[in-house]
């Protein structure tokens, strides 16, 4: 048997028969539900309370701007993040789940019905898919086919990374983005750990090393990968503790743009954005990324990235955009990025002493 096939085979059956609810878990890596907004939690409160039961992801993934959008979830579980996403969408937008565990997706198969009579729905907007998030070609989604891709504590449970980000690419439509939940390591976690089940199936030795992460990011087209939150875990089970040894986990949530033009790095053209205030729900801020907490109607100083980022995207209509592209002022030091240089030379001196 392949090793892929052998560690879907103990996912499915970590999360289809050991798992009978979030409070088997033996650590807190997938159950995060912290400052959640109130309007989330008013969705959360008409899911159903046996999809709640069966829920292991890191917090609701939803990011902003969600209202007729077109979503796949991968790994969708029992489906919690896609009913909350279902009432978010409204009537007229769309989201798929696919998962590969069958006992989730019967689950999340049993209350299409229930919600969509709760939301006041003519017609269900969502459907659940039994797959492999490696292989969305197997499930006939077209290129460019999707607004929003989401994940929440799935993505380190792949043994085949890099086929999940070239398939997350693959079927977003340009200017659209994946808004993900995942565990990170700060080192990359030895092989015997990640062949041991327990630790695999509780989302962490199958953790991304975070800059393996930002590298493979990058080589599958999503060129400036933006950290939106992030916490350390704590491992409060002394056997899996012990296991682990020195390594450090931490649960991220990060955005990636489907936008070719982005550069490696943060570069300076003058360009400022103004926030309209016209999001729901982000009425006064609108929380880009961990550095970026654009308030409304203030002039926001960006680099060129993050104003295609807002230019090029849904988010365009509720900006207005100040600056073009026709002249570079070198890099955009605001985003943590300086000059490489020891810069204490006066550049009004004209001197000529180069060693090269």
């Amino acid at each position: 048997m392949e090793t892929i096939k052998i560690e879907h085979v103990q996912v499915k059956e970590y999360y289809g028969k050991t798992l009978n609810s979030s409070q088997d878990l033996k650590t807190n890596a997938c159950c995060t539900d912290d400052n959640i907004p109130r309007y989330i939690k008013n969705a959360l409160s008409d899911v159903h309370d046996e999809v709640m039961a069966r829920y292991y992801g890191c917090g609701l993934i939803a990011p902003e701007h969600l209202k007729g959008m077109r979503i796949l979830d991968l790994g969708s579980g029992s489906g919690r993040d896609c009913y909350v996403l279902s009432r978010l969408v409204g009537e007229n937008g769309y989201v798929v789940g696919v998962d590969m565990t069958k006992e989730q997706l019967d689950i999340a198969n049993k209350y299409v019905k229930y919600h969509t009579e709760k939301y006041g729905y003519s017609k269900p907007n969502i459907e659940f898919k039994h797959g492999y998030i490696e292989r969305l070609d197997e499930l006939g989604f077209d290129d460019n086919s999707f607004d929003i891709i989401i994940s929440n504590c799935v993505i380190n449970l792949s043994p085949d990374k890099e086929s999940v980000l070239r398939e997350a690419y693959r079927v977003l439509k340009p200017g659209g983005e994946i808004y993900f939940s995942d565990v990170y390591a700060d080192r990359r976690v030895p092989a015997a750990l990640v062949k041991n089940p327990l630790l695999y199936g509780e989302c962490l030795s199958g953790a991304f090393y975070w800059n393996d992460f930002q590298n493979l990011a990058k080589k599958m087209g999503f060129l400036d990968p933006r950290l939106v939150e992030d916490r350390p875990l704590t491992i409060d089970n002394e056997e899996v503790q012990t296991l682990l040894g020195n390594i450090r986990f931490f649960s991220a949530t990060y955005r990636l743009f489907k936008l070719p033009a982005l550069e490696n790095a943060c570069e300076d053209y003058g360009q400022a954005v103004i926030y309209k205030g016209t999001i729901q729900h982000h009425e006064d801020i609108l929380k880009l990324d961990k550095h970026h907490f654009i308030e409304a109607g203030k002039v926001f100083l960006v680099c060129g990235n993050t104003y295609r980022m807002l230019h090029e995207t849904r988010f365009a209509p509720h900006f207005e955009f100040i600056g073009n592209w026709d002249k570079h002022y070198g890099i955009f030091e605001d985003c943590g990025t300086a000059l490489p240089f020891n810069d204490n030379q006066d550049i009004s001196q004209n001197t000529n002493s180069g060693c090269c």
